[in-house]
């Protein structure tokens, strides 16, 4: 695009909704700090996923004032409801809906975006909430080699590393699924937040029936099942909170500018 073309105007801040070139039924927006420019080194990227009301914007927004300070970018994917069928919400969280594979979308998503801002593409900042940290969870078995850090906001279904149960609630068939299976030691390279409210202890009904416990219970599990595998985590309560991604926030972003002060690469060599 031309410098001076009118769209610039809108490629900088709060950018709109583009639909991704090679699947046109997902759509990703960003923000991008003003002053970004195609000079010097990339700029790291921050991922975060919207859970099932898919507010992606107000998802988006919530890391401006984060990109500005640290000029990063933060891309926001968009996976809408009734893709598989007209009752769909929740697809794009387990990863195995046929011809849709949310996780190599973002991928994709990410690639495109590469392609007009200057970002760094290698390893990314991941962060999902409730339906986005469900999601987040599971892209971490698959992808772990690609991220700079992972942050899961209070699940409502989890996956264990469990090679005795197929997924979603086990690993047991991941490579038969997605032709790989869950590489531990990568994994226990890439600084892990787990982050839920103190009060996010509601049984919601529909999930309950699928995997008995609240919130706060399968968040524990989950720290409990990756700490037997050598993935450490750093867990937030956040006092207060019920289930809400804003009450959150302030926390992720602290584990996130933890990030920023230190070395991108692996913790482990």
């Amino acid at each position: 695009m031309p410098p001076d073309h009118p769209a610039q105007l809108f490629l900088t801040g709060s950018t709109p909704l583009f639909a991704l070139t090679g699947d046109p039924r997902v759509s990703y927006c960003l923000y991008v700090p003003r002053g970004h420019s195609n000079t010097g080194e990339p700029r790291p990227l921050v991922v975060a996923v919207h859970g099932t009301h898919r507010n992606v914007g107000q998802v988006r927004d919530h890391f401006a004032d984060f990109a500005e300070e640290h000029d990063c970018v933060v891309l926001a994917p968009l996976f809408p409801a009734g893709v598989t069928g007209p009752n769909d919400l929740d697809s794009y969280k387990f990863l195995t809906a046929p011809g849709f594979r949310a996780d190599l979308l973002l991928l994709d998503m990410i690639k495109e975006a590469a392609g007009r801002w200057h970002i760094r593409t290698d390893r990314f900042h991941l962060h999902g909430f409730s339906g986005g940290g469900q999601f987040a969870h599971r892209f971490f078995y698959l992808h772990p080699h690609r991220l700079a850090s992972l942050s899961v906001g209070a699940p409502g279904r989890t996956t264990l590393l469990d090679t005795r149960s197929r997924w979603w609630r086990g690993t047991a068939d991941s490579a038969e699924l997605f032709g790989t299976a869950p590489d531990t030691a990568a994994m226990a390279d890439v600084p892990v937040q787990l982050v839920i409210g103190e009060d996010d202890t509601h049984v919601d009904v529909w999930e309950g029936a699928e995997q008995p416990g609240s919130r706060m219970d399968r968040m524990s599990e989950l720290r409990e099942n990756w700490d037997r595998h050598g993935i450490a985590t750093r867990l937030d309560i956040v006092s207060g909170a019920g289930h809400s991604d804003l009450a959150v926030i302030p926390s992720v972003l602290s584990f996130l500018a933890d990030q920023f002060a230190g070395p991108a690469a692996p913790r482990h060599t």
